[in-house]
C-alpha cells in the first residue's frame, strides 16, 4: 500500500507541492482562518476588495483541491475546515478576532444588478408608484414580466407592490433587464464568509452575525437588573455599597420621622410637623367656636392662609427666574461662540 502511494506523489507536479506547502505555512501564519465564497465577484472588485482589506485581512484564491490537501496535511483543528470548502472559495488570514472579521466583510458588501439566469438569493419586490420612464413600449415590457403599470400624469407607474421572484428562483433574462432599468439591484456583492477557526475554534457566519446594538443593550438591562437585585437584596457590592448607604440613612431619617424619635437629625421635620397638625386642629376648632383661640393663634391661622395663598405665585416666580437666568447664560454663551468665531 505504501509502495502504492509513494508512487502516486511522484505524478504530483513539483509547483502542486510548493503551492500547497506556501498555503499550509499561511494557515499557522495568522491567528484566524477564513474561508470565503467568491462566486460572482468581478475580478475589478476583488481586487477592490484586497486594496480594503490591505492590513487586515489576506486574501489567497487557489485551487480548492490543493486547499483541501493543505488542510488534510495541517494540524486536526485545521482539517475541520475542510468542510466549508464548496464552489468557488478562497483563503481568508488575518489576526483580526472573527466577530471584528465578519463586521467588516459584511460593512464591504455592494448592491448589484441581478444577470440573466442568476438566482435570487432573496425575495425580489418591486415597489407601487410612478417610475423615471415616460409613456411608451416600457408599460407593456413590465407587464410582460407581471409588474402591473399605466400610464398617469405623463410617466409610467407602477400599479402595485409586486414580488417579481422568489428567494431561490431563476430569474430570465427579461426581468433582469427591467430590474436593471428599474435601478433595482438585488444582488449582495462581496465575499461570503462561511467559517473562521481562531485557536482551534470554528465560527459559523450565522455564529458571527451579531446585532451588536442588541447585544450592548442586552448587556446594559443586564447589569441594571443585577443592580437592582443587589440594592433590594441588600447585598453590599462596591458598585452599590453608596447607593445602600443612601436608601439606608434616607429610611431610618423617614423611620425615625413616622416614629416620632426626637433626635437632632429630624427634630426640624417633627416640629414643623407638630406645627403644622396644631395650626390644623385650632382651624377646626375656630370653625365650631370663634372664641376658642385666642388672638395670637389667630394671626398664625391667618398668616399660614396668606403663606398658602402665596406658595402658587412664589413658585411661578421661581419659574420665571429660572428661566430667565438661562435666557441670560444662552445669550452669554452665543456672545462668546460670536467672539471666538470672529476674534
Amino acid at each position: 500500500m505504501s509502495a502504492e502511494v509513494e508512487h502516486h506523489s511522484e505524478h504530483i507536479p513539483q509547483w502542486k507541492k510548493d503551492r500547497i506547502d506556501e498555503i499550509k505555512t499561511s494557515l499557522i501564519s495568522y491567528s484566524s482562518v477564513g474561508l470565503v465564497g467568491i462566486r460572482g465577484i468581478p475580478s475589478n472588485q476583488l481586487q477592490m476588495m484586497r486594496k480594503k482589506l490591505r492590513g487586515l485581512a489576506d486574501i489567497k484564491i487557489c485551487r480548492n483541491t490543493l486547499l483541501s490537501k493543505a488542510l488534510e496535511e495541517s494540524s486536526d483543528d485545521i482539517k475541520k475546515m475542510g468542510g466549508y470548502i464548496d464552489d468557488q472559495t478562497a483563503l481568508l488570514l488575518s489576526n483580526e478576532n472573527p466577530f471584528k472579521l465578519y463586521r467588516i466583510l459584511s460593512e464591504g458588501k455592494t448592491d448589484a444588478p441581478i444577470k440573466g439566469g442568476g438566482v435570487a438569493s432573496k425575495d425580489i419586490v418591486v415597489q407601487s408608484g410612478p417610475t423615471s420612464f415616460p409613456p411608451g413600449p416600457i408599460v407593456g415590457e413590465l407587464q410582460s414580466v407581471g409588474i402591473p403599470s399605466a400610464i398617469e400624469g405623463g410617466k409610467v407607474v407602477i400599479r402595485q407592490t409586486k414580488t417579481v421572484a422568489k428567494a431561490g428562483d431563476v430569474v430570465d433574462s427579461k426581468l433582469a433587464s427591467i430590474l436593471t432599468r428599474l435601478e433595482i439591484y438585488p444582488v449582495e456583492l462581496g465575499l461570503d464568509l462561511r467559517a473562521v477557526i481562531e485557536s482551534g475554534m470554528i465560527y459559523e457566519s450565522k455564529i458571527l452575525a451579531v446585532d451588536e446594538t442588541r447585544y450592548f443593550n442586552d448587556i446594559m438591562s443586564a447589569v441594571r437588573s443585577a443592580f437592582n437585585l443587589s440594592v433590594n437584596a441588600a447585598y453590599p457590592t462596591k458598585a452599590n455599597i453608596t447607593t445602600l448607604l443612601s436608601k439606608a440613612a434616607s429610611e431610618s431619617r423617614n423611620l425615625a420621622i413616622n416614629a416620632v424619635i426626637m433626635i437632632p437629625e429630624v427634630m426640624d421635620v417633627l416640629l414643623s410637623k407638630a406645627n403644622s397638625q396644631m395650626l390644623a386642629l385650632a382651624a377646626i376648632a375656630s370653625q365650631k367656636d370663634a372664641q376658642a383661640i385666642g388672638d395670637k393663634l389667630k394671626e398664625k391661622l391667618a398668616a399660614s392662609t396668606v403663606a398658602e395663598a402665596e406658595k402658587p405665585k412664589a413658585a411661578e416666580a421661581k419659574v420665571e427666574k429660572k428661566e430667565e437666568k438661562k435666557a441670560e447664560e444662552e445669550e452669554t454663551d452665543v456672545a462668546a461662540g460670536l467672539g471666538s468665531l470672529f476674534g
